[in-house]
């Protein structure tokens, strides 16, 4: 079993190697310049490789993009082997980045409490306080009640 370190190694050449692959030596049109590799993960023994990508573009295009990374894993593993130097070279299996959908889910959220506050803040402008407007009281006033 291979060290984290290692492993964290080897995540980061791979993910160098794959970009570089896509952007220069695979003339595949699905894959273009849209696909972007997000992230690398290698388990822990060295053997599989998960590698996370996103594409700038409709469904369609991810679509596309994912067949032709499945086209292209082959051309793509034998580039990590050729820079690894590593007894095995890891598989590789590509997974579709969330973290564009997470990013708009969270967008929306915050749109919406925004949109809450701004609501909160037209129905509380013209508002006064229930009580006195400093419901506290000060060390002095005790010994005023007192007195009387």
């Amino acid at each position: 079993m291979a060290d984290n370190a290692r492993a964290k190694r080897l995540a980061d050449l791979i993910r160098e190697v794959v970009a570089q692959k896509l952007q220069r030596g695979i003339k595949d049109p699905r894959l273009g310049s849209h696909v972007t590799i997000t992230d690398t993960r290698v388990t822990g023994d060295l053997r599989e490789a998960t590698v996370f990508y996103t594409v700038y573009g409709d469904d369609e295009e991810r679509v596309a993009a994912a067949a032709g990374l499945e086209s292209a894993k082959g051309v793509l593993r034998s580039a990590v082997g050729a820079a690894a130097g590593v007894k095995f070279t890891p598989t590789l299996t590509f997974v579709a980045d969330a973290l564009p959908d997470t990013a708009r889910t969270i967008e929306d959220l915050l749109d919406k409490a925004r949109q809450s506050d701004a609501k909160v803040r037209e129905v509380s402008a013209g508002a006064s306080y229930a009580g006195e407007a400093d419901p506290y009281r000060k060390p002095g006033e005790d010994e005023d009640d007192a007195a009387e």
